[in-house]
């Protein structure tokens, strides 16, 4: 096995563990039950997902092709930087329009910062 050969199957290893990661962060959009845990799941995995398929695309372009892509350079960064912004902000809106935690939320730390109001312990 030659030198590009392997650079070549590590490329495709990165892709192979981005479309592998695209599939669980679909799983767990579906399986998740409030919007929070599904925006974590949607923002996290698919994140990563994206950075390992256009890593091993920028991997496999640089060595096989002799061409370093700055698109695919500018889309690492972009995806890198928007993805959990959004996410974020998604999650803080929905949280101030009040929208429903599933019952197995345990604690919820930003009630009070948000709306004045003191923690609810459960359990006691």
């Amino acid at each position: 096995m030659t030198v590009s050969e392997m650079i070549e199957f590590f490329a495709a290893l990165l892709i192979l563990i981005g479309a592998i990661m695209a599939v669980i962060s679909a799983v767990g959009i579906i399986r998740f039950p409030d919007v929070y845990t599904r925006s974590h799941a949607a923002t996290k995995a698919s994140t990563l997902a994206v950075l390992l398929t256009l890593s091993g695309a920028f991997v496999y372009y640089w060595v096989m092709e002799s061409v370093i892509s700055v698109r695919l350079i500018l889309g690492i960064i972009f995806v890198f930087l928007t993805s959990p912004v959004s996410g974020h902000l998604i999650s803080r809106a929905a949280y101030r329009k009040n929208v429903k935690m599933t019952d197995l939320t345990i604690e919820d730390e930003l009630r009070e910062i948000v709306h004045g109001k003191k923690k609810e312990h459960h359990g006691e």
